[in-house]
C-alpha cells in the first residue's frame, strides 16, 4: 500500500544547514529513528516529534510533510485491487 505523505526532512536540513546526527541530538530521538523518518519508512510520527522537529528548523509542519495524492489503496483505474 502506497502512503501518499511524503516527508521532505533532508529538505529543510539542507535549508537550516543542520546535520541529521545534531538535530536527532537537539530533538533527544536516535540518530536510527530519524533516519528512518527522513527516508520515508516510517509508519507513523508522534506529534510530540513533529513539533520538536519543527522548533528546531524553524519550520511549519508542511514544510516537512507533504501530501501526494495517488494510488493509496493499490487499486487499478477499474477499481480492482492489485
Amino acid at each position: 500500500m502506497l502512503v501518499p505523505i511524503v516527508v521532505n526532512l533532508d529538505v529543510m536540513l539542507a535549508k537550516r544547514k543542520r546535520r541529521l546526527g545534531d538535530l536527532a541530538d537537539a530533538i533527544g530521538i536516535s540518530i536510527q529513528n530519524l533516519s528512518i523518518l527522513k527516508t520515508g519508512k516510517a509508519k507513523a510520527m508522534r506529534f510530540s516529534t513533529l513539533s520538536a522537529i519543527c522548533r528546531e528548523l524553524d519550520c511549519r509542519p508542511g514544510d516537512i510533510l507533504e501530501y501526494v495524492p495517488g494510488d493509496e489503496g493499490g487499486e487499478t483505474e477499474s477499481g480492482e485491487g492489485g
